[in-house]
């Protein structure tokens, strides 16, 4: 019964060995990606800075103004004017969907009276 318990207790050990071979060839595996995961972040964010700072430079506004010149004959683009801008009063906003409660109604210890 001895040599049962010792052969079970040496299998036990080495399965579970092998589980944590598994297992750290796998967080290293994991840890691997992340470092990967944080290198493309780290790359798409400086992809990101760039497109931003090239998107601020075509949209200068004197390099607008001088397309529009430059393309007056097909595009006929013109300078905003403040003329062109409307007011705060003159926006119509949709009306109010629901009207004022009239008739209320009172739905206290209207449970009571439905369970009875």
């Amino acid at each position: 019964m001895r040599s049962f318990i010792y052969v079970v207790s040496a299998l036990a050990v080495m399965a579970l060995g092998f589980w944590a071979y598994q297992e750290n060839y796998r967080t290293q595996e994991s840890l691997r990606d992340v470092a990967r995961l944080q290198r493309q972040i780290g790359d798409q964010r400086v992809e990101l800075t760039v497109l931003r700072a090239e998107w601020a430079y075509l949209n200068r506004p004197d390099r607008l103004r001088e397309l529009a010149d430059i393309n007056f004959d097909r595009l006929g683009l013109l300078p905003l004017l403040p003329e062109q801008f409307g007011t705060v009063e003159q926006v119509s906003y949709p009306a109010d969907p629901l009207g004022m409660i009239t008739n209320p109604v009172s739905l206290v210890g209207a449970l009571a009276m439905i369970t009875q």
